[in-house]
């Protein structure tokens, strides 16, 4: 039997502007993770996929080909050159909210290709770990961005350009966000895809508003190198309103900002892919306790609280 897991993540800057070739900013969120279980079974079974977090059991010659829990164990074992005949029961289970923007899908795709890897005694470097990830993505999002399964494979805060650059991000200066969930899901495939048709009505605005949020990621860049924080709070809230322009907002969203704001936060924003799902939060040691005080109060769901270093 072997065992292994993968963190979750939050993006911090550049949010659906990723999409569309424009920098982005996301680091992973070490207190919620995915865990996969693999370990061998019944002579002659198969291979079996337990998600015991939906009460689903699934055969892998019976589920269909768009399943995304297939479709990674069908494309890891394929890569580790093992095939497909074997008698196991690979068990995923994880603890990061679904549709949050916390990157669970990611999370558990890049811990069954751990354990799989484990399992038969293969290495896989984090870029192929990636790259096998970004395949299942696109049955999630649609048209991912891969920043996803990036953070996620790597495990350190990348400062990612779809299909250009995927660089380690040096923190000068350890930094606390907070995660707070509005309790609203919002898939990310179904928010990409009613910016996608809003940007083919309006290419030029949109455009325009990309590129300026590519900018707050590129000057955001700079600050957590430099250890600007202050900088890095005006940056989110900045990277918030055109976020808003775009129209990936919503009332509970706005609430929590608003609440965090108000109580000292550096600064707020949405994160991921809008319309629900989760906010963070910059604070400080001393504004962290009032800030979560006034975002409980706000209505938040969950709250993760998390150092980035």
């Amino acid at each position: 039997m072997t065992v292994a897991y993968a963190s979750g993540k939050v993006i911090l800057f550049g949010e659906h502007a990723v999409v569309y070739g424009r920098p982005a900013i996301a680091v992973p969120v070490t207190q919620v993770r995915a865990q996969a279980m693999v370990e061998g079974a019944a002579r002659g079974r198969g291979i079996a996929i337990v998600a015991q977090d939906l009460g689903q059991t699934y055969l892998l010659g019976q589920a269909p080909p768009d399943n995304p829990l297939r479709q990674i164990v069908v494309l890891t074992l394929q890569r580790l050159g093992v095939g497909l005949a074997h008698d196991l029961t690979i068990t995923v289970s994880s603890t990061i909210p679904i549709a949050r923007g916390l990157g669970s899908g990611a999370a558990i795709s890049t811990a069954i290709v751990r354990a799989l890897s484990k399992y038969f005694d293969k290495e896989l470097s984090p870029r192929a770990i990636s790259d096998l990830v970004y395949e299942v993505e696109k049955i999630h999002h649609g048209t991912p961005s891969g920043i996803d399964n990036t953070v996620i494979a790597f495990e350190r805060p990348v400062y990612f350009v779809k299909s250009q650059t995927c660089e380690a991000l040096r923190v000068k200066r350890p930094f606390i966000i907070i995660i707070a969930d509005t309790g609203v899901q919002s898939p990310t495939k179904v928010a990409v895809a009613e910016v996608r048709r809003a940007w083919e009505r309006e290419p030029s605005r949109y455009d325009r508003l990309f590129d300026q949020i590519g900018e707050v990621a590129i000057r955001a860049r700079r600050a957590i190198e430099e250890g600007t924080i202050e900088e890095m709070g005006h940056l989110m809230n900045e990277n918030h309103r055109l976020l808003r322009l775009i129209g990936v907002s919503s009332p509970e969203l706005e609430e929590l900002v608003r609440a965090a704001r108000e109580a000292g936060a550096l600064g707020a924003k949405l994160s991921g892919a809008g319309r629900g799902g989760n906010m963070i939060a910059l604070v400080t040691e001393e504004t962290k306790g009032a800030v979560v005080k006034a975002l409980r109060e706000a209505g938040a769901k969950d709250l993760i609280v998390t150092e980035v270093k």
